[in-house]
Parts: C-alpha cells; sequence; structure tokens
C-alpha cells in the first residue's frame, strides 16, 4: 500500500510554489473573543527540577475524583486521556485520585455523590453529559471545587471551572492532512453522538478538506455519519465499511469508544483512519494517518495542580487550543511524507496567529467556505 500512497509526491514538488503563495494570502476571518486563561505558561519548558519545585507545597492530603460520561477509562480516547493526567499528577504530588464510570444517565448524580461522600476536595466531570450533575452538586456543596470538561456555562459558578477544548484546529489540520493524501477525493467523517462538540471535529475538518481541495486543485467530497453512542465499536465498524465500501480511501473518526470499530476497520482492509483525542497510532500503525489530538490529559493535571496550590481557578471557563499547547497532531508523520507535514506546521502556525480561524458549527463552516 505504500507504494500506492506517494506516486504523487512529484506533482507536490510542483506545486510548492502556488502553495506557499496561497499560504501567504488571507484565509480565514477574524478571530472571535473567546476567554482564553493560560495559567500554566510558567511552566512550558521549565526542567523537571522547577516543576518539582513548583509542586513541593501543595497538599498531598487533598482526594480528587473524577465520574466519566459513558466512554469508561478504557476508551482509547478521551475519558483514558483525562484519567491519566490525573494519574500523572498523583506520582507527582501523591495526592490521591479516583475515578467512577457511569453506565447511565440517572446514575450520574449518585456517582458525583459518592465522590463527596469520599471527601474529594476537587471533583472531575468528564463529557458535557457531566453538566447538569455537576451544577447540581456545586450548588449544594458550595465549600468543594468542581470542574466539567467540555461544557461552558452561561454563569458559571464560582466552585466551577469549565473546560472546553478549540477542537476544530486539530481537526482543521488533519482534514488539510486527509485532502493532501486522498487518491479517490472522497473522505468519510464518522462521529459518536451529535453534538455541538463533535461538530466542531466533523466541521473544521471539512474545512481543512476544503482547504486542501483549494491548494491542490482537488474536488474532495465528504460523507458524515454518526453511530449515536461513543461505546459501540460495532457500529462504528459498520459505518467504516459502508463508507470504505462507497470509495473513501480516508476516515476521521470522532466518536470514542465506538471510533475502536472503524480503526478496526480501517486495518481490516488497508484504509486510512484519522484517530482522535490522543495519538491513536498504536492501534494501527500502518492505517492510522494521523490524530487530531485534544489532550485531556493537559487539562485534568494542570487544573488539579492549580487547585492543589490553592490558585483561583472556578467561575470560569478556560478555552484551550494550539496556542496553549492542548491541542495539535502527533509529530510522527510515517504515512504520508514530509512536504505534507511541513505545509500543516505552517497552516498551523497561522491558526495560532489568528489567520486562519477554523470553523466549529455548520454555520461557521459554510461562511467559510464561502471566503474561500
Amino acid at each position: 500500500m505504500r507504494a500506492f500512497r506517494f506516486k504523487y509526491a512529484g506533482c507536490l514538488l510542483l506545486l510548492s510554489g502556488i502553495l506557499m503563495c496561497l499560504l501567504l494570502t488571507g484565509c480565514g476571518k477574524e478571530t472571535d473573543e473567546v476567554q482564553v486563561v493560560q495559567i500554566w505558561e510558567t511552566r512550558d519548558g521549565a526542567d523537571s527540577e522547577t516543576k518539582s519545585a513548583a509542586l513541593s507545597d501543595v497538599d498531598g492530603g487533598k482526594k480528587i475524583g473524577m465520574v466519566t460520561d459513558f466512554g469508561g477509562i478504557d476508551d482509547e480516547s478521551f475519558a483514558q486521556g483525562a484519567w491519566e493526567g490525573l494519574k500523572k499528577l498523583e506520582k507527582s504530588t501523591g495526592v490521591a485520585v479516583s475515578y467512577i464510570e457511569t453506565q447511565e444517565v440517572s446514575d450520574m448524580p449518585d456517582n458525583f455523590q459518592k465522590m463527596i461522600e469520599d471527601d474529594c476536595s476537587l471533583i472531575w466531570g468528564i463529557g458535557y453529559s457531566c453538566a447538569d450533575a455537576v451544577l447540581e452538586c456545586a450548588g449544594q456543596n458550595p465549600d468543594l471545587s468542581f470542574a466539567v470538561i467540555d461544557y461552558a456555562y452561561e454563569e458559571t459558578p464560582d466552585n466551577v471551572t469549565g473546560v472546553v477544548f478549540r477542537s476544530q484546529e486539530p481537526s482543521f489540520l488533519a482534514g488539510f492532512v486527509a485532502g493532501a493524501v486522498t487518491r479517490t477525493g472522497r473522505l468519510g467523517f464518522i462521529g459518536g453522538v451529535q453534538s455541538e462538540v463533535v461538530d466542531s471535529f466533523r466541521y473544521g475538518f471539512e474545512a481543512g478538506v476544503a482547504y486542501a481541495g483549494d491548494i491542490y486543485g482537488k474536488k474532495i467530497e465528504v460523507s458524515a455519519d454518526y453511530t449515536g453512542s461513543f461505546d459501540d465499536p460495532d457500529k462504528g465498524a459498520e459505518l467504516a465499511r459502508q463508507m470504505y465500501g462507497s470509495g473513501c480511501d480516508v476516515i476521521f473518526q470522532a466518536a470514542g469508544g465506538s471510533g475502536v470499530g472503524v480503526i478496526e476497520t480501517a486495518r481490516d482492509k488497508d484504509r486510512f483512519v484519522i484517530g482522535v483525542d490522543r495519538d491513536q497510532s498504536y492501534l494501527a500503525p500502518e492505517q492510522v494517518l494521523t490524530s487530531a489530538m485534544k489532550k485531556v490529559e493537559v487539562a485534568t493535571e494542570r487544573v488539579s495542580e492549580s487547585f492543589l496550590k490553592d490558585e483561583q481557578i472556578g467561575g470560569r471557563t478556560l478555552s484551550l487550543g494550539m496556542t496553549e499547547g492542548a491541542v495539535g497532531l502527533p509529530t510522527l508523520h510515517d504515512n504520508y511524507n514530509d512536504e505534507i507535514y511541513d505545509t500543516m506546521l505552517l497552516i498551523a502556525d497561522r491558526i495560532k496567529s489568528g489567520q486562519i480561524v477554523p470553523p466549529s458549527t455548520k454555520e461557521e463552516y459554510e461562511q467559510y467556505i464561502r471566503g474561500l
């Protein structure tokens, strides 16, 4: 399959001059005002000794708990990354960490109550499905701290921290890579439960595909579907078989545990797939083209560190993207060539600078396409 992948490398070299010109012209919209809080910037690049010293005064006797939504901590994706961040915190500080996996929506309030009864001082809700339970428990327990991933409240209580990711940013880069390598001109997107969060992956990806099509003069079609859950790998596999059978040569999956089925199908059919939330290349090294990483572990570890150091983290939402080092693509790119990778890095710089603002909704996507 590798010979099939890059016979067109010479064509890319011929296009490089045109490509550079396009990259240097405007291709986006003005940056929206978002609440971006860089509470960890002083630690980026610090040596391990400095980092250890910064954590030496934390209260290691505190407990931090985590309640997942429906993916579970072995989902090879979102929840697993969140738990890995807390385990890393446990190792560096000695603080006790624990988790509860949610099986049914009705279990959510009880799971948070169990964490409260276990004397946790900070309790994480991993996933937007936890938002209501977090809000309720925070109101009933004003002396405790709570945090929720993938949700921004209109009015955030003083003892709650919201964390959202600009998932459209790495998805745009992944879409560019997929558009650059496709030979059939047909790509796929498989999401989990359709929501604003999953849509940010989809429309960022589709915009990146369109960007690549504009640069390389390709007409590329993207098919999209949803598994309806984040823990149904069989459904993910079924949708993937349909898409690969219809001619798609790359599928981007943003489906949590359901996406594992997509990756397994890609391996079986020797087609490309794009991972999500973490570098998923270890699941299928020959078939995972790249991964749109949303580093949930960065948020759970570092927000928790700030809590342990008694820094004010509540009453606001942290918007995390490429500028904060919380999203991106892996540096490993064995399945596509250096020229595409280097161009992707140039595009990433333009996203960081605000020259390109990837869309996160259908309306923003349609506006973006009109500007190409």
